[in-house]
């Protein structure tokens, strides 16, 4: 399927994908979800559900946002089994979804986050090739850091199939970053350990295998993919392999803390006050 293009001048969307993306970005800027876009698509199913991505992610990028990565989602057996899919989905990261180690999610910011704890892996080189190996990405990566990614769905009450996430640019929100890069020759990303603490209490853990068989594995389908469909990864991508453990509803005034052994740690807090 097309990829949500860094660039933007793609041929006009049909009707049914333009009010899917349309839905969708209301509910962003109001802050009031919507129904799910599965009916609005219809029979098209994946191959349309990437053309809302990208209509969405394209206007996005003409209003001055930028690409910085991409997120891969669906890397847990189970989640797939729930929403009745084999493969993971992806979706861009672009610069303003950045929140600081440490930093603070202002109230509001979200619809209906959840927390994630994951690997990110940051390439100092680019992914061209349509069947990628893991040599391939173990030489493209510069370096790896622990990543909370908060996910957030602009569906209500998180109706989603498959198509709905994908749509929803994978249901992306925001993402945290670790502040120390580690050397992939210095961990395995297969036996690494994560625990997620909610204000100090565990509430989610996982290990590497838990994703896809290993962090490394899911780059490998996510540069595969990208690369078949003309906008392959690029050196200075960030790259969310996907949750290593349960995600975790967010609530005003908590703060996540995920410990990723051989990584490091990295912490957010949702903010206090009124929503928008």
């Amino acid at each position: 399927m097309p990829a949500p293009s860094r660039a933007t001048g793609a041929a006009p969307p049909s009707a049914a994908v333009a009010a899917a993306a349309d839905a969708l970005a209301a509910a962003a800027r109001t802050g009031v979800p919507c129904s799910p876009v599965r009916d609005l698509i219809g029979a098209a199913g994946t191959a349309a559900a990437y053309a809302v991505q990208r209509l969405n992610t394209e206007r996005l990028l003409g209003g001055g946002r930028r690409v910085v990565g991409r997120k891969i989602g669906l890397t847990s057996p189970a989640v797939q089994r729930q929403l009745g899919v084999d493969r993971p989905d992806f979706g861009a990261l672009l610069s303003d979804m950045a929140v600081q180690d440490g930093g603070t999610v202002p109230a509001g910011r979200l619809l209906q986050p959840k927390v994630e704890a994951e690997v990110a892996l940051v390439l100092g080189a680019g992914l061209p090739h349509e069947q990628s190996t893991v040599a391939d990405v173990l030489r493209a990566v510069d370096f790896a850091l622990p990543a909370l990614e908060i996910v957030d769905s602009r569906i209500a009450d998180w109706d989603i199939t498959y198509a709905d996430t994908v749509a929803d640019n994978a249901s992306s929100g925001l993402f945290v970053l670790g502040g120390t890069p580690v050397p992939l020759t210095g961990v395995d990303l297969r036996a690494v350990e994560m625990v997620l603490t909610r204000d100090g209490e565990q509430t989610s853990a996982g290990r590497g295998t838990d994703c896809l068989g290993g962090p490394l594995n899911a780059a490998v389908w996510l540069a595969s993919t990208l690369a078949a469909a003309g906008d392959p990864l690029r050196a200075g991508d960030i790259v969310l392999t996907g949750a290593l453990g349960p995600m975790v509803p967010a609530a005003p005034g908590d703060e996540f803390e995920a410990r990723i052994t051989g990584l490091g740690s990295v912490r957010v807090t949702f903010g206090k006050g009124e929503a928008r």
